[in-house]
């Protein structure tokens, strides 16, 4: 047989994506797309003619709008330049799934190099690197510690809002004690010498409230002795933990340590992917994202001090489908969860989304589910695709943490249920947002994952779907007005209208309403899409306070991090302290303090005299006056040379008030007595019992509790002198459905004024709150303006936790502290306690002033 020969065959070039796409030449399959929306030709146009050299790039298709198909004619276009290498991520493989087939639908070569290395066809392998063909991967496949892809001339990110996710949390260990305790344990144990005795044993023995809830910061460089222990401990473990510690073990010293009592979090801030030789090495990188923000997002989940943005042409995004938002805890006299059954019942197929454990969401779906209804999960997901769930008729599908990268359009699904607020997705964003106070930070994140969860069965202009929102924490969440403010006009106008069609409404008549939503027909169209529309005539967008300012500061704390990363203290204090002033309105406060301590902890790492040694004592000082709550400050290691940290006023009166209390006659039986007394008045509901509760509580806490007598007064008052004042509020008896009711407020405004006049004072002390507890966790946004800027809600179950660290506290005092002979070492012993277990009054405080009511203070 003669040998045949073949000449290289010549690649058509067209001057942009779009013109390839209109020439015919690509080999479309008769299910592709029949032409191109008005804004993805505008957006693969615009990327040809001014930004095809641009290292870093982010393109604005919001979701359910199709970013899929301009990102892969963009991709074909690059590759048939014949420039290098071009690769497709995408956050998982089940999206990856879904970009094979709309590539192989629109004619575009792509070839699969997910899952693990060892396992891609050599064909596959070779196509890729040899221009024949895009490789379509996952972000995992990038970053990690051996990635085996070609370095590409282009480099492509599908879902890249969600980056945080898939990219900081691979530079990073994550350790679940329910999951693995034996590596929980030894961990911990190399972490002892930055603990107290009394949180190691707290965190090894059994779980309490208190240690429970809490997320203590590490910052391991602070004792090198200890952070090599740590680093030995670490090598130890297991995979996939060895692969993680290898992504950040040169730079281990950079890492923040989060430590709870179910989990420990090691990585450092921002992801260091300056160090990946596929991320860093591609001359460019696209993001395509479905929000670009303002607010640096971007910009610290992938690690880049500049990324380029391209928002959509228009000013008015395209129509991505209709929601019918649901409020089941707004409901008149309602069951949340017998509702969401019932809506579920009209169709008995749902997605439900929640930042819960694997387990803990599946187990939500199947008590969501109707009888026979199956229910399927993750693993469900990854073995046998979305179609499995889309093409089945009937089933509930609960997944945790996946907000993205799920096409659920048409009649595949109509209900989305979204189960609880996405604030939390690991230990970092956990302490950001209740112990630094830094939800600024968080704020893009979070309303990204709202509105992609919100969007999953909505993904052309003719899709529509019921959007049920479940929980407290993410009705409070909406019930702000500057969170609906800051969601595009058309989504802002749907939770409006939810809202008000939730509120005060009989069950029945909200089933009715959504099973006309889901007919679809004349109803709906004569009634309620004319309502969506006169909410939609006054939205406007509106950016949340701070945002712009975090966005200034982004590209000084990515190269911060980079130079931290690689030890260079010095430089990077020295970035830090330029960014604090960028990092300025009020919002931004508990971010800013951060941002100083660090500046200080570093700067003290680098001193090479007592001049710098100085400035770094006074950043950490400065931290302290720039935060909000500084109750995490009061738990870090204190820098060699400084002052411990001035106690505030309360605090000195309640160490005062304990000590006199131990160095008096107690009876340790009547005593211990009195605190089981109060813990089993607080984790009960009967209002006399539970005020009864409250005042012995406060007096532990060194107060001078009382319930003040008189109409309409609040149910306990802790008064810390002239220096601090707390009236509380309680509810106990009410239950979490609904909104918090105007008189409720009213009644708390009053307060603080009436306790200044039983003591002849014109006005409390400056700072003092007044809470009210309840598990009615949000109230209507009209009567929030009502509200005192001093008023706050907290729930029964933080003060629950308190009252389990005040027992905890008095336990200790009772066995340690009594015998001390000097008044001055026990104040300090005292002292020492009370902060352990987050109980001195300025840290009650911040506890309990977690959640202001009036808006926009």
């Amino acid at each position: 047989m003669a040998f045949v020969g073949k000449t290289k065959r010549t690649v058509q070039q067209f001057p942009s994506p779009e013109e390839l796409y209109l020439s015919g030449s690509l080999p479309r399959t008769t299910e592709a797309v029949d032409s191109l929306w008005l804004h993805q030709g505008d957006v693969i146009r615009a990327y040809a003619e001014n930004h095809h050299g641009t290292p870093d790039l982010a393109m604005e298709l919001p979701t359910g709008t199709g970013k899929t198909l301009p990102g892969l004619l963009i991709a074909e276009w690059v590759r048939r330049k014949a420039e290098g290498p071009v690769i497709y991520a995408t956050p998982t493989k089940q999206l990856a799934r879904q970009v094979a087939r709309t590539a192989e639908r629109e004619g575009v070569p792509v070839a699969n190099l997910t899952g693990s290395a060892k396992y891609w066809l050599p064909e596959n392998e070779a196509a890729v690197e040899g221009g024949e063909a895009i490789g379509l991967t996952t972000y995992s496949a990038i970053f990690n510690s051996s990635p085996k892809l070609p370095t590409p001339r282009l480099l492509i990110f599908d879902d890249a809002h969600a980056g945080e996710q898939f990219v900081g949390n691979e530079y990073g260990i994550s350790i679940r004690r329910y999951d693995n305790q034996d590596a929980y344990l030894k961990v911990l144990e190399a972490l002892k010498p930055y603990l107290s005795g009394l949180l190691i044993q707290r965190l090894e023995g059994e779980p309490d409230p208190g240690a429970h809830h809490q997320v203590r910061l590490i910052l391991p460089a602070v004792d090198e002795s200890a952070l090599i222990n740590l680093d030995a401990a670490l090598a130890r473990l297991p995979k996939p933990h060895s692969y993680k510690l290898a992504m950040i073990r040169s730079g281990l010293s950079s890492s923040c340590i989060y430590l709870s009592y179910g989990a420990i979090q090691i990585r450092p801030v921002i992801p260091p992917t300056f160090e990946n030789r596929i991320f860093a090495g591609t001359k460019q990188r696209i993001y395509l994202s479905a929000t670009l923000g303002s607010g640096g997002e971007l910009e610290r989940a992938f690690g880049r001090q500049e990324i380029i943005r391209m928002p959509l042409p228009t000013k008015t995004p395209p129509r991505s489908g209709r929601r019918l938002f649901v409020f089941p805890d707004l409901v008149k006299d309602g069951n949340s969860i017998e509702l969401t059954k019932q809506i579920i019942g009209l169709t008995n197929k749902a997605l439900v989304l929640s930042q819960e454990t694997i387990a803990n969401t599946e187990a939500t779906a199947t008590a969501l589910a109707g009888e026979g209804i199956p229910v399927m999960g993750r693993d469900d997901l990854e073995q046998e695709g979305l179609e499995s769930f889309s093409k089945a008729p009937t089933g509930l599908l609960g997944l945790a943490n996946r907000y993205d990268g799920l096409d659920l359009p048409g009649n595949a699904c109509r209900v989305v249920v979204l189960d609880g607020k996405p604030d939390a997705m690991g230990l970092q964003e956990k302490f950001l947002s209740e112990r630094a106070d830094a939800n600024a930070a968080l704020a893009e994140r979070i309303r990204t994952r709202i509105v992609q969860g919100a969007g999953r069965c909505t993904r052309g202009p003719n899709d529509y779907a019921v959007v049920v929102v479940l929980g407290s924490d993410i009705m409070k969440y909406f019930s702000r007005p500057e969170n609906r403010l800051a969601l595009e006009p058309e989504l802002q106008a749907e939770v409006e209208f939810g809202w008000e069609n939730s509120k005060g409404i009989e069950a029945e008549e909200i089933v009715e309403n959504v099973q006309m939503f889901l007919e679809h027909g004349a109803e709906w169209r004569e009634h309620g899409e004319p309502a969506v529309a006169e909410f939609r005539q006054d939205a406007a967008k509106v950016e949340l306070p701070g945002t712009d300012a975090l966005g200034r500061a982004a590209s000084l704390e990515v190269e911060a991090w980079q130079l931290a990363f690689g030890r260079d203290w010095n430089g990077a204090s020295k970035k830090l302290q330029e960014a604090v002033p960028l990092v300025g309105p009020d919002a931004t406060r508990g971010y800013r303090g951060l941002l100083l301590y660090l500046a200080g902890f570093w700067l003290h790492l680098g001193a090479q005299n007592e001049a710098q040694r100085s400035r770094a004592r006074q950043l950490v000082r400065d931290a302290a006056l720039a935060a909000n709550r500084t109750t995490w400050l009061k738990e870090m290691r204190e820098l060699p040379g400084a002052e411990e940290m001035t106690l505030a006023p309360e605090d000195i009166v309640a160490v005062n008030q304990v000590v006199a209390r131990l160095r008096g006659r107690i009876r340790s039986k009547q005593f211990n007595d009195e605190i089981t007394e109060m813990q089993e008045a607080i984790f009960q509901e009967e209002s006399g019992r539970y005020e009864r509760g409250l005042g012995v509580l406060g007096s532990l806490l060194g107060a001078e509790a009382s319930k003040p007598k008189g109409q309409g007064r609040c149910d306990s008052a802790w008064v810390w002198g002239t220096a601090m004042w707390l009236t509380i509020e309680a509810k106990s008896e009410e239950h979490s459905n609904g909104l918090l009711p105007l008189k409720d407020v009213r009644q708390a405004n009053t307060q603080l004024d009436q306790l200044a006049a039983d003591r002849g004072m014109d006005y409390p002390p400056a700072g003092s709150p007044a809470i009210i507890v309840s598990d009615k966790l949000s109230v209507d946004p009209q009567h929030a303006q009502a509200a005192n800027p001093n008023v706050y809600l907290a729930s029964t179950g933080v003060v629950e936790e308190i009252a389990s660290d005040a027992a905890a506290v008095w336990h200790e005092l009772l066995t340690s502290a009594i015998g001390k002979a000097a008044e001055q070492a026990q104040k300090q012993h005292v002292r020492t306690i009370l902060t352990e277990n987050g109980c001195l009054p300025s840290q009650l405080i911040d506890r309990l002033t977690q959640s202001r009511l009036k808006p926009g203070d």
